[in-house]
């Protein structure tokens, strides 16, 4: 491991990137199995938010907890809120949302 120095954290931090980290739960008319038409349309518009660049990172969660996925967005999150309320799968109620203010760093991605 490289050593990390005050200063090199300090410009790191200078560096910081604002974003909205959306947390997706499973809602009152979640449907395991059945019509995922909703679900699909929530996908297809995850797609287009990546194509716009308002939806940097989406994360779908494979689990048998409430959790349904992450999402790292970067729009204010008064957008993101605004974004989200638009979506199939919100207006439907198979999915709530949260979002939270987040910050990220430059060289931070995902692996290829």
């Amino acid at each position: 491991m490289i050593e990390i120095t005050d200063d090199y954290m300090r410009d790191m931090l200078g560096k910081a990137h604002p974003y909205s980290v959306l947390v997706l739960k499973k809602g009152p008319n979640y449907q395991a199995d059945g019509d995922r038409s909703v679900i699909w349309e929530h996908g297809r518009r995850n797609f287009a938010l990546r194509a716009a660049g308002q939806l940097a990172v989406v994360v779908p969660l494979a689990t048998d907890t409430a959790m349904a996925g992450i999402g790292l967005f970067t729009t204010s999150v008064e957008e993101t809120r605004a974004l989200m309320a638009d979506d199939p799968a919100i207006k439907a109620g198979w999915l709530t949302f949260e979002v939270y203010a987040g910050r990220s760093f430059p060289g931070d991605s995902l692996p290829g």
